[in-house]
């Protein structure tokens, strides 16, 4: 039989009413377990429940429909058996006017069943129970959606840090306090953050909230023992929803699907079962398909909860079960979904497809689920569609055009209209600290508001509009070209290197080749001052003259030009002493200096 639909709010832990002194309640059987949780109080007197629950509920009866000879038959074992089977939380018997105390054959039934069965005192009304109930309700509501507010701040602030596709991820680990992988379009992980599936859940205690509310790690433990194995769930009700043309999640709250649940395994000797009882699948969740089967027990090695870097495929079975979900959601048609979850291991996983047909996947696995995990979920989904995707609605098959006639002969500037105008910047971009990776690269990018970009080695290139003025990075120093068309493109570029390494150099965040004034250089011609610049620096080679161009532009610093060409003080002084011996000159005398940068200015290295 399918699950009973549950509303979203969050349920409330039997052992919160237990707390309540203003009820009296007292558990007089049952498995005292502080994990039950209770959707509703529901009050009824038929002497056959089943068709008027839904699951969850702590049923309230006074005992009228007791038969006198109740006690010397087997009527309340089969009382009892139907609400286990109906999926019922708990029962509370109401002391007076008909019974003065609990019929010792419901306790033995109860016990034998392992359902809670709480006293409630003659002096506590049935209404006060409901009434309680729908208080702790609303106060776990009000905390879930305090716990998401604060979630949707924390994962906008993390976009706006440093390496922001990592922070969001590990922010996300640490909110529904599990394991938040991103994958490429590969397949493979290409960052991650916190726990990963498999590692021990114990020791995490459960989340805050108004006094009585229950925490995540209170929550659940009903809907654990009754619920049924997740790959028979996955494959009956998925087709019957797809029928419906509906997702089994578009059941409204308010009005939810009447279902009867299966006979639960471990609560009673009509469910003989060995070994522990089956573990809860997820519950729905809006706008997600329906769950599919999983299959695999957890690893208890330990864990740490660093973010991983392209880390080696994962082994843990939940781990693997996520990695295989990715592949679900991974953009491949019109009919491809956006999202799946699924429970491994006991292990809740979900994945969300980032973008449009980008091929980025963020999967997160978390030992348990809240009603607000799925809308945490989705806006770092959002978040990091933005960090990892397109950011100019058409541009990918232009560019995709592009290339191809790059590829056929064609000239870069006849291509250049198809990126969007020839007119861009061109920008290198070196990490402070975070690793120079594929995602790195996107994320500076889309801070600069251009695709275009190129990953090479611990550099990263990008050609920004020139429109759009780049702006100093958090966690990157940029050089910044002067604005190029297509053809003086390749020059640009190279003026964006010396821009970055006199950025790394001079300690600054952003370093702009600057235009100059008119100045006594332009009283040549450009071609007599190139023929003049060439033949004055002919007796260098390249190494030589680009050292002697950045020890010029940094005023004769042997420690900056170090830092900026990336090599030790010493090497550059020698490269410097063997620049004057080959051009035969003092370059401590500023009129020499100031000939050699005039000539360096026409050279482009």
């Amino acid at each position: 039989m399918p699950d009973p639909a549950v509303p979203p709010t969050p349920p409330v832990p039997l052992s919160a009413l237990l707390a309540r002194e203003d009820l009296g309640l007292r558990q007089i059987a049952g498995p005292a377990d502080r994990a039950t949780a209770v959707h509703w109080a529901h009050t009824s007197e038929m002497a056959d429940p089943y068709p008027y629950l839904l699951g969850g509920e702590l049923l309230l009866t006074a005992g009228v429909h007791i038969p006198e000879a109740a006690g010397s038959g087997t009527y309340f074992d089969d009382y009892v058996s139907r609400i286990v089977e109906a999926g019922g939380a708990a029962l509370g018997f109401g002391l007076a006017p008909v019974h003065d105390t609990v019929p010792r054959a419901l306790v033995e039934a109860c016990d034998s069943y392992e359902l809670p069965l709480l006293e409630v005192p003659p002096r506590t009304t049935f209404s006060g129970v409901a009434r309680a109930v729908w208080q702790l309700m609303a106060q776990a509501r009000h905390a879930e959606l305090r716990r998401v507010t604060e979630a949707q701040q924390s994962l906008a602030s993390a976009a706006s840090r440093p390496d922001p596709v990592r922070a969001v991820l590990r922010q996300l680990a640490q909110r529904v306090e599990g394991w938040a992988v991103l994958y490429g379009p590969e397949g493979t992980e290409v960052a991650a953050a916190g726990r990963r599936p498999g590692g021990a859940a114990a020791g995490r205690g459960p989340r805050g909230g108004a006094a009585g509310v229950p925490g995540r790690g209170q929550r659940d433990g009903a809907a654990g023992r009754r619920a049924q194995d997740p790959a028979s769930e996955s494959s009956a009700k998925a087709p019957q929803d797809e029928a419906a043309g509906r997702s089994p999640q578009d059941t409204p709250a308010g009005s939810p699907a009447r279902t009867s649940p299966a006979p639960v395994a471990g609560r009673g000797p009509r469910n003989p079962v060995s070994g522990p009882p089956a573990q809860a699948p997820p519950r729905p969740v809006a706008g997600q398909p329906a769950q599919s089967p999983a299959t695999g027990s957890p690893s208890h090695r330990p864990q740490d909860d660093s973010a991983h870097y392209n880390s080696p495929e994962p082994q843990d079975p939940a781990a693997t079960s996520l990695a295989a979900l990715a592949q679900v959601v991974r953009p491949a048609g019109p009919g491809t979904p956006t999202s799946a979850a699924d429970t491994a291991a006991g292990t809740h996983l979900a994945a969300y497809a980032l973008g449009a047909g980008q091929g980025f996947v963020l999967g997160v696995a978390a030992p348990r689920r809240d009603p607000g995990d799925h809308t945490i979920a989705s806006v770092a989904a959002v978040l990091l569609s933005l960090l990892t995707g397109e950011h100019q609605s058409g541009s990918g098959a232009a560019r995709s055009s592009a290339l191809v006639r790059l590829l056929l002969g064609a000239e870069p500037e006849a291509v250049a209209p198809l990126l969007g105008g020839d007119r861009r910047f061109v920008v290198h971009g070196r990490p402070d600290g975070q690793p120079c990776d594929a995602v790195a690269a996107s994320a500076l990018g889309a801070a600069l508001g251009s695709p275009l970009v190129d990953l090479a080695r611990d550099v990263v290139r990008v050609l920004v509009p020139a429109d759009r003025e780049p702006s100093p990075q958090p966690g990157w120093t940029l050089g910044v070209s002067a604005p190029a068309t297509a053809p003086d493109w390749p020059s640009a570029d190279a003026q964006a290197a010396r821009a970055l390494a006199r950025a790394t150099a001079t300690r600054t965040p952003l370093h702009r080749h600057g235009t100059h004034r008119p100045g006594l250089t332009e009283l040549l011609s450009p071609e007599a001052a190139e023929t003049h610049a060439r033949t004055l620096l002919a007796p260098l080679a390249p190494p030589l003259t680009e050292t002697l161009r950045t020890w010029l532009s940094l005023h004769g610093s042997w420690d900056r030009t170090a830092v900026a060409l990336s090599v030790h003080r010493n090497t550059v002084r020698q490269r410097i002493a063997r620049c004057a011996a080959l051009l035969g000159t003092d370059l401590d005398d500023p009129d020499v200096r100031m000939e050699l940068w005039f000539a360096l200015r026409h050279v482009e290295a």
